[in-house]
């Protein structure tokens, strides 16, 4: 992988993501809300946010200047035999991606073959998916084994975190949150979540922790310390997605089975079900 150091993490290295099932499911839709403003898989999605990343696009907002986008379209190439409607884009992607670079010059169709391939391609959308679990979702669940996480609403929130703040160890990343999180618990924490963790040798209750986690992830958004996500204040303008997980924690929406209330990016409860369950009366 190239850029800001995203982990080179082959399929192999990753221990299986504990959320899977309905579980999975929720945590997918839950950050389909706050990336796209619904519950759906917009593979098509295309657009160019001024956020210094590029184009951001597809299901896991893969973009340009990062990198990701470059990796979803290779991957895409091994798929379709290496000649498709990115192919010409191939250089500019290339290196962009190898630069960190959010210029848009010279991928003036890129949004218009993303968008086409999105609605029509089963390959390319099978490269997304594969793509998002690798890069993001199957990493983000790797760090939060490793802290001990056993509650869905844990496990989604570090996917969440993932995909805003990257999976990577810079200065704004899922693993220096956690480390900066972890860090600040220093004697036994008490909770009522039934999930304890051994935190720096002390026993920590996992929703006292997730909330530190929050609170940790929230100052980020507010104050990024890699210049990067300082570009026109836009991380500042996503506190919704940690206000959305707070609401579930106040409903004590640990785990994730058959249905799940969170709040839509205006601060509405919405309730995501799984197959035929239904959600509970208000």
């Amino acid at each position: 992988m190239y850029i800001k150091g995203i982990l080179a993490l082959s399929l192999a290295t990753l221990v299986s993501a504990k959320l899977d099932g309905c579980a999975k499911t929720f945590a997918l839709a839950v950050t389909n809300i706050y990336e796209n403003g619904d519950t759906a898989f917009h593979f098509d999605y295309c657009e160019n946010l001024k956020d210094g990343r590029g184009y951001t696009s597809g299901i896991a907002g893969f973009c340009t200047g990062t990198g990701d986008a470059w990796e979803v379209i290779q991957l895409y190439h091994k798929l379709t035999g290496g000649n498709d409607d990115f192919t010409p884009m191939d250089s500019v992607l290339s290196k962009y991606a190898a630069n960190s670079d959010s210029s848009t010059k010279g991928l003036k169709d890129y949004c218009k073959v993303w968008e086409n391939l999105g609605n029509t391609d089963k390959k390319f959308r099978r490269a997304q998916a594969l793509m998002r679990d690798k890069l993001y979702f199957d990493p983000s669940q790797e760090y939060g084994d490793k802290v001990g996480l056993k509650l869905s609403i844990s496990q989604a929130q570090m996917y969440d975190a993932g995909i805003e703040h990257g999976t990577w160890p810079d200065k704004d990343g899922l693993p220096t949150l956690i480390e900066e999180t972890s860090a600040s618990f220093q004697n036994d924490t008490l909770g009522d979540s039934g999930s304890t963790l051994d935190i720096n040798g002390h026993k920590v209750d996992e929703i006292v922790w997730l909330q530190k986690f929050m609170d940790v992830r929230q100052d980020h958004l507010l104050h990024p310390r890699e210049p990067d996500n300082q570009s026109g204040g836009y991380w500042a303008q996503t506190l919704y997605r940690v206000r959305s997980y707070q609401f579930a924690i106040d409903q004590k929406e640990y785990m994730w089975t058959d249905s799940v209330k969170v709040l839509d990016n205006d601060g509405n409860p919405i309730c995501i079900k799984c197959q035929t369950a239904t959600c509970p009366a208000k």
